[in-house]
């Protein structure tokens, strides 16, 4: 009988345990489920979502949307600027660096904001309309570079790596035929509502002063409140940035879309925090040394380009960005990503914005 009752007794307190677990358990994921849940506290204005798609182009979809959302503010006007013409001009200037440099140098799909400000500055832009829609060209829907890149890198590096005594200037004609192939010619050309424009004076007829733009970025190797070149890749243009303090790098932020100015975003999503479904976690506290320790030892990389333009809190009161990315209306919340604040304080390699947005005059 005691035996009976002993075993009872185990019996009952087992399946206490049990269930205290699966409560606890539930109470967790409903959390987590309750903390996904957000409140918008700022909000700038942007252009829509698009889809890089099948390319490495997105520095050029996130920094025209940039500059699309740079119109919209100054303006109210909204423009869907043609992200197939800075990626057909960018691929001829890194060209031209790729042979002065013999070969020794980077040569890729990837780009920064850096390459799409240097190509409003020289080659100016045109309207979506003006060039063959993205993919048209090879067949698809949506810019893919699958077989694009394929034909360019060998033709490029058989030029920058040849071991010729005189090139001929022949080499750009072909290169530039495989850009317009698959990407479009671009227009020297085109009427956009009813006037002419040639891609400068269709960039000068934006509004914008392309002077007004700058670069931050928060690293130990270099002196702060001094400008240097981040050693990363995609930064061929060796355009500087201004290095500056982390709690100033995020302050610069807040700032800016406190004031109504949007920032484009460089940094890591390759670690275990960004997911493919809109969130970015980050649980670390974010200190200037573990910033720097994740970039010297390749923890954190520069493999994306994307668009901060509001802020948010979730249920528990952790502090969010609001960040639009080039993926096409996917995840939870259709292409938009909530992105922690302790992620981008972490992994930011770095921002790009209007100097105005902080009331900078120069460095």
């Amino acid at each position: 009988m005691r035996y009976r009752q002993m075993v009872l007794v185990i019996l009952t307190a087992l399946s206490a345990s049990v269930a205290q677990a699966e409560d606890k358990k539930k109470s967790q994921t409903e959390e987590k489920k309750d903390s996904l849940v957000f409140t918008v506290v700022k909000e700038n204005p942007i252009t829509p979502v698009k889809n890089q798609f099948r390319s490495g182009t997105c520095w050029d979809f996130a920094t025209v949307g940039f500059f699309e959302g740079e119109i919209l503010r100054k303006t109210g006007r909204t423009y869907d600027l043609c992200e197939m013409f800075v990626a057909n001009k960018n691929y001829v200037d890194e060209a031209i660096y790729y042979v002065r440099m013999h070969g020794d140098s980077r040569f890729s799909e990837g780009g920064s904001a850096d390459d799409v400000l240097s190509v409003l500055q020289t080659h100016g832009i045109c309207p979506e309309e003006a060039m063959p829609a993205p993919g048209s060209l090879v067949g698809d829907t949506l810019a893919n570079f699958n077989e694009f890149f394929k034909v360019l890198t060998p033709y490029i590096e058989a030029v920058g790596k040849s071991k010729a005594k005189k090139l001929s200037p022949q080499w750009l004609v072909g290169y530039q035929g495989i850009l317009d192939a698959y990407l479009g010619k671009c227009p020297e050309r085109f009427v956009y509502e009813g006037k002419e424009y040639t891609p400068k004076s269709f960039a000068e007829s934006l509004g914008l002063d392309f002077d007004d733009y700058v670069s931050y970025t928060s690293f130990t190797h270099h002196p702060f409140y001094t400008s240097f070149i981040i050693e990363a890749p995609y930064k061929w243009r060796l355009r500087p940035s201004y290095n500056v303090p982390l709690d100033s790098l995020m302050n610069i932020i807040d700032t800016a879309i406190d004031r109504g100015y949007n920032v484009c975003w460089g940094g890591d999503v390759s670690g275990n925090g960004f997911d493919r479904q809109g969130l970015a976690q980050e649980d670390a506290t974010p200190t200037q040394e573990l910033r720097q320790q994740r970039f010297d030892s390749w923890e954190a990389t520069y493999d994306h380009v994307m668009l901060i333009y509001g802020k948010a809190k979730d249920r528990l009161g952790r502090d969010y960005y609001m960040v639009k990315n080039s993926w096409g209306e996917s995840g939870r919340y259709k292409g938009i990503w909530y992105m922690r604040k302790n992620y981008i304080a972490l992994n930011t390699t770095y921002i790009f914005l209007n100097r105005h947005a902080i009331g900078e005059t120069t460095h």
